[in-house]
């Protein structure tokens, strides 16, 4: 009796631990269809890594990500706004399991933001607090998170740029934003270029900022070498496309 309780724990124990594994070579292979540009294929792969192992980090947090730019380009409103709460609540669930995690925290940054996109003024001011936080959290937990600097550069540049109703809101809200300057977004977006030049997303952004800071020759620089770069994501024939057109309109 004792050898049968003992063999079924032990295959019990084998069973789990192939499980775990399998979720983890799925996730591996859905991060590898991110990068040959099929997000809607890597997002249903790392759904059904969760269904193998639902507390699977490395798949949450990528359906998480992958959900954030998927909604992104849904073309309806409502669809938008339900694939950014999936985006949020793959966050949240990967944050339960590991709060220290440096992609749980950036993907939550992430889906904040994008459900920002089409708050009120109020509602924004708040989430814009919210994606600070969760984007320094990543940086605190993974200091050369580069993707993270980038959402610190965005949120630098958005706060510096509030328009009068939202500074209005901020100040009710919570008396006042923390400070954040141009000049904050321009370290930030280069820290993220930096550690990673790769990252398409980054050049536009600096390269904006670049321009709103009055340092033309920079801008152009950034441009220049953002239409050099070898796509990677699915978004980035279309950042390309728009740096060139950046480019073409200041030469």
């Amino acid at each position: 009796m004792f050898i049968k309780v003992f063999a079924s724990a032990a295959l019990f124990l084998v069973s789990a631990a192939s499980f775990a594994q399998t979720a983890d070579e799925m996730a591996e292979q859905a991060r590898q269809l991110e990068k040959q540009m099929k997000d809607a294929a890597a997002l249903s792969l790392y759904k059904d890594a969760l269904k193998v192992q639902p507390d699977n980090v490395a798949a949450l947090t990528g359906a998480s990500e992958v959900s954030s730019r998927e909604g992104a380009r849904a073309g309806d409103k409502e669809e938008k706004s339900r694939i950014f709460a999936e985006a949020k609540s793959y966050a949240e669930q990967a944050l339960k399991v590991a709060p220290e995690n440096a992609d749980a925290n950036y993907v939550m940054a992430v889906a904040i933001s994008r459900i920002a996109l089409s708050a009120g003024a109020k509602e924004k001011v708040a989430a814009s607090k919210e994606v600070k936080r969760y984007a320094e959290l990543a940086i605190k937990f993974n200091p050369k998170y580069a993707k993270a600097y980038y959402v610190l550069g965005k949120w630098n540049y958005d706060v510096a740029n509030m328009n009068t109703l939202e500074k209005a809101a901020a100040k009710m809200l919570f008396g006042g934003m923390p400070e954040a300057t141009l000049q904050e977004a321009i370290v930030n977006f280069e820290k993220c270029r930096k550690m990673d030049p790769s990252f398409l997303p980054d050049y536009p952004e600096l390269a904006k900022a670049y321009k709103e800071n009055d340092e033309l020759e920079k801008c152009i620089e950034v441009l220049r070498k953002a239409v050099t770069l070898r796509p990677i994501y699915q978004d980035d024939l279309n950042i390309k496309s728009a740096c060139k057109k950046m480019l073409e309109d200041l030469e």
